[in-house]
């Protein structure tokens, strides 16, 4: 057994990053960006290697070296995508790598087509973000908002079940048809009539 690890109590313990979460998670997506429009790279790749060898029939791919990326962001458009990714909040990082590796796994894109699916994917959680913060505010102004008591409801509307003004059909029928014929054992008793 070994003493090493035991050894190790006076080194200094690991620095957590310096980086601020706004940095990290710019650093976080514009990686996964990079990764993506690799991999579509190299799908393109094997595909034109696929068509090449079942249209010629020969097979040199053991003879080829693996080529350099070609093809690469301009400048203003990665400015732009840090721009947006930016304001990405970091809770909201994971379901956006998410989404856009479920994007580009249905759509198979073209290496091109990669940063433009990536930026759709960035619109959508800032959408989304917005929505949420929309509706937390309205959450926090309904809470917030003072509560009438049941005191102050009752004094603005009082309910009277007896006294109506309102007409209805049951009480029309019940004055224009005589009253049933009582029993002997019941006395008689007849409403006053208006005219």
């Amino acid at each position: 057994m070994s003493l090493i690890p035991w050894l190790r109590w006076n080194e200094a313990p690991p620095r957590l990053s310096s980086q601020s979460p706004a940095e990290m998670v710019l650093e976080t997506l514009m990686m996964e960006l990079a990764g993506q429009m690799r991999e579509a790279e190299r799908q393109q790749r094997e595909r034109r290697n696929s068509n090449r060898k079942i249209r010629t029939g020969v097979d040199y791919s053991w003879l080829a070296s693996v080529p350099r990326p070609t093809y690469n962001l301009s400048p203003g458009e990665r400015l732009q995508l840090e721009d947006v990714c930016a304001k990405i909040h970091p809770s909201y990082c994971g379901p956006a790598i998410l989404r856009f590796r479920q994007l580009v796994a249905e759509h198979e894109p073209e290496v091109q087509e990669v940063a433009r699916l990536f930026r759709s994917v960035l619109q959508e959680v800032l959408e989304r973000m917005k929505e949420e913060e929309e509706a937390h505010r309205l959450t926090r102004q309904w809470s917030l908002r003072p509560r009438g008591s049941l005191a102050t409801f009752k004094t603005r509307a009082r309910i009277s079940p007896f006294a109506s003004d309102i007409r209805t059909i049951s009480e029309d029928v019940e004055r224009d048809t005589p009253p049933p014929p009582r029993a002997w054992s019941m006395p008689e008793f007849r409403a006053p009539h208006e005219d």
